[in-house]
């Protein structure tokens, strides 16, 4: 930077001269701040409403799919089952008893200290016949970690059990299936796989002091008991799936009556599915109405404020396709007729116990006038919102093009304007340095003509 000498020579106040004349010469670096600030904030409102837009979008997708709204609830008449259904089910009801729940089995063996004298093989079998052979130390713990190592769904503990007459410590092994029901039954030999099929091999369950504590069985429940088309269904858990299309029961405990289960139409949660998307209209609609209205200055004097969008015809475009995706006729029929209306403010309301009163009287045309709503919004919105191609996305990729050539045209004042005040530095510098010489001379020649004789010699 030039070294400025202010104002000694002139008197004049320099450096603050040059400052009023780089606010004069910074004037169009402003107005193109001011631009970007502005447009920035453009974007950023665009940016907000692609969200809203994306977010309804894809919950509008959902509503559309064809098993969105196939919504059902379960109501059971005892606390001993209790049912969920799925979007397969339908209305219906089933009575029954249960008979039984589902266990797991859980065998022990006789007291012993150790489980055999020297290393021995133990062999397990499922209920399938299938057989697994384990080599053992001999010692009770050892049987317990390779069991658990084998991993065939079978875990063994040692329980102490006191001491025999003869004062020595006594265990024993217990056996327990890791799943309940009948298909998970075991037994447990002393001896190899080819005992057990030559039949010489001894069954730890059968010896002396030992126990099957808990069968494996299955859960059953009766249907149309005391009838002649009573049957009995299983289940290997306490759970029965799709005991009615698309509905699942779990029992809790046995039963002597009969237990009824009632599937009917969930209103309340269909009703909601379509609050929910019309909240998120009127979200959209609200964010697009306050980003839009002109707001009146705070004197009289005082200019009025735009809002972001104001005059933009792409949002005011794509506002109102959306508007229009909600508001059209289905089938020829108002969505009015669904709740759905659409006010003078030119945004949507919705009244829940209209389309509940719509749903119970048809469910099937409330369904599809609903599955046609979403799809037209969702169509609508991807339009606007997707990330690849919509059109406010192209709109927001346009203006931040627009940003960053204002703000490299900023930068590029920069390097002018300090250009600029570098060269009015020097000139002013300069400026004094001459009136200072010319004050030198000037100086000079008064002590110069100071200094003259005074007398007349004429």
């Amino acid at each position: 930077m030039a070294f400025s000498i202010d104002g000694i020579a002139s008197g004049l106040d320099t450096t603050n001269m040059i400052n009023q004349l780089m606010q004069l010469e910074a004037r169009p670096q402003t107005l193109l701040k001011a631009k970007a600030t502005s447009t920035q904030g453009f974007v950023t409102a665009l940016q907000q409403l692609n969200t809203r837009l994306s977010s309804l979008t894809e919950l509008a997708t959902k509503t559309a799919k064809p098993l969105a709204l196939d919504l059902y609830k379960v109501a059971s008449s005892s606390d001993a089952a209790t049912a969920t259904a799925t979007s397969s089910a339908g209305a219906g009801t089933v009575d029954f008893t249960v008979k039984q729940l589902a266990s797991s089995q859980s065998s022990v063996t006789g007291a012993m200290s150790v489980f055999s004298p020297a290393a021995s093989t133990l062999t397990l079998r499922a209920k399938d016949g299938t057989t697994t052979e384990i080599a053992t130390t001999g010692t009770l713990d050892d049987v317990v970690a390779r069991v658990n190592k084998a991993d065939v769904g079978i875990t063994a503990t040692k329980v102490s059990t006191g001491t025999d007459a003869a004062g020595v410590q006594q265990y024993r092994l217990q056996f327990t299936a890791q799943e309940p029901g009948a298909e998970h039954a075991f037994e447990v030999f002393r001896g190899t796989a080819a005992d057990v099929t030559a039949g010489t091999a001894t069954d730890l369950f059968t010896e002396p002091g030992a126990a099957t504590v808990r069968a494996a069985q299955d859960a059953e429940v009766v249907l149309w008991g005391g009838t002649a088309a009573e049957q009995i269904v299983a289940s290997s858990s306490n759970t029965f799936a799709d005991i009615l299309p698309g509905v699942s029961v779990t029992v809790a405990k046995t039963t002597t009556e009969p237990v009824s289960v009632t599937v009917s139409r969930d209103t309340e949660a269909t009703t909601t599915k379509a609050k929910e998307l019309v909240e998120a209209l009127r979200g959209v609609f609200s964010f697009v109405e306050t980003n839009t209205k002109v707001t009146p200055g705070a004197t009289a004097s005082a200019a009025p404020t735009s809002g972001r969008f104001t005059g933009d015809s792409a949002v005011r475009g794509i506002t109102q396709s959306i508007l229009t995706a909600a508001t059209a006729p289905i089938n020829g029929k108002s969505t009015s007729e669904l709740g759905i209306t659409l006010t003078r403010s030119g945004t949507v309301e919705f009244d829940a116990d209209k389309f509940a009163a719509a749903l119970a009287k048809d469910p099937a045309a409330v369904k599809d006038a609903l599955t046609q709503l979403s799809t037209r919004i969702a169509d609508a919105g991807k339009a606007a919102s997707d990330k690849y191609d919509g059109e406010l996305t192209r709109r927001i990729t346009s203006q931040e093009s627009t940003v960053r050539s204002l703000n490299d045209q900023v930068s590029g004042w920069d390097t002018r304007l300090e250009k600029r005040r570098a060269t009015l530095e020097r000139t002013y510098s300069a400026l004094e340095v001459q009136l200072s010489q010319l004050q030198s001379q000037g100086d000079w020649l008064s002590s110069q003509l100071a200094g003259l004789p005074t007398g007349s010699g004429l």
